[in-house]
């Protein structure tokens, strides 16, 4: 168990410190209200009654309409007014017999588990209420409001349960009842014998919530005859301020798109694309340029004596350079093979100028 409050029990000048913990718990089986078609989940909006439009959460007031009709709004800055209880002191007020307590006046139940340091005056006072069959009523501070609670034993815990004020509790106002009613001898034998044979000792072990076993039957008889379904995935993310839950709707909005969703912030356009691998024998010489294409034929025949000699200058350095490839290899390699065929361009080149 969790520990939701810690303080202290005072009475007279002994004080116990404790730390208080939910005593019960709801194993209602709960359901969800669903779309019976697709067995999507059902949301509920705040939208707003006058204008129709759907309200953020940090846009609602807390309102009150009196018996008149009139509307009365509090603000956060009018409740922040309002005397608030924050001790953490259990103070006793007075020990009371036990059968004077109404039990419809009892409301939730706590465990109070003692510190360390605190178990002697914590079994002194346990003791002290079952051996004078008492309880405490005292006033705690929980939730920043003040409330009334009884301190009673169970077992080896003393438990805190807190209670209804007094005008929080209806009268049985019934006409019907103030009426007289003969009720014959023979009648009430009848009815105490009835009472006597059904007479036992109250054990809540020997009890169980028959709905609820029933209700988880049925959803185990449904799962087991193909009468369940998967729980569809939730698509729509709720409307919150929460930055996580942004990304998350992100995220599996590019996942349901077919893409894949990386921790890279980067876009997708400024991603590099990988280097193409240069083919074998194809290894460009560091600081060279490759081979620009030659000019057209059509703009070279009126510069006819420009074309020869740069045809023979380009004959010479093809001859070099296939001489200077066989010797060195795949270093030379992809530049010779770009003069020659720049020396082929050119030939053809010369002998069109030449035709004309």
């Amino acid at each position: 168990m969790r520990a939701i409050w810690n303080g202290a029990v005072s009475f007279g000048l002994v004080n116990v410190p404790v730390r208080l913990y939910a005593a019960t718990t709801n194993h209602d089986i709960r359901f969800h209200q669903v779309h019976e078609v697709d067995g999507g989940r059902i949301r509920q909006k705040r939208v707003c009654s006058v204008c129709g439009e759907e309200v953020a959460y940090s846009e609602i007031a807390k309102g009150y309409e009196t018996d008149d009709g009139q509307l009365i709004i509090l603000d956060d800055d009018d409740l922040a007014t309002l005397p608030t209880a924050t001790g953490h002191e259990i103070d006793v007020v007075q020990f009371v017999p036990a059968d004077q307590v109404d039990a419809l006046l009892l409301d939730k139940s706590y465990y109070l588990e003692p510190e360390s340091k605190a178990l002697k005056p914590y079994s002194l006072l346990r003791e002290a209420l079952r051996e004078t069959d008492r309880m405490a009523l005292v006033k705690v501070a929980l939730r920043q409001r003040e409330t009334l609670a009884l301190l009673r034993v169970r077992g080896n815990a003393i438990v805190l349960q807190t209670m209804l004020w007094p005008d929080e509790v209806r009268d049985a106002d019934f006409p019907v009842l103030d009426g007289e009613v003969d009720l014959r001898p023979q009648e009430m034998a009848m009815a105490s014998s009835l009472i006597d044979s059904l007479a036992g000792d109250f054990e809540a072990d020997g009890f169980e919530d028959d709905y609820r076993k029933a209700v988880g039957d049925l959803i185990e008889y449904k799962r087991e005859h193909g009468g369940g379904r998967p729980a569809p995935e939730e698509t729509v993310a709720e409307d919150t301020d929460d930055m996580t839950d942004l990304l998350t709707a992100l995220r599996r909005s590019v996942e349901a798109a077919g893409g894949t969703a990386s921790g890279s912030d980067a876009p997708a356009e400024e991603k590099q694309e990988p280097e193409k691998k240069a083919e074998p024998g194809k290894k460009a010489e560091p600081g060279k340029e490759p081979a620009k294409e030659p000019e057209k034929a059509a703009s070279s025949g009126s510069k006819g004596s420009t074309t020869r000699k740069k045809s023979s200058s380009s004959s010479k350095s093809t001859g070099s350079s296939e001489k200077s490839g066989s010797s060195s290899g795949t270093k030379s390699g992809s530049p010779s093979r770009s003069r020659r065929k720049t020396s082929d361009d050119e030939s053809k080149d010369e002998k069109a100028s030449r035709t004309a």
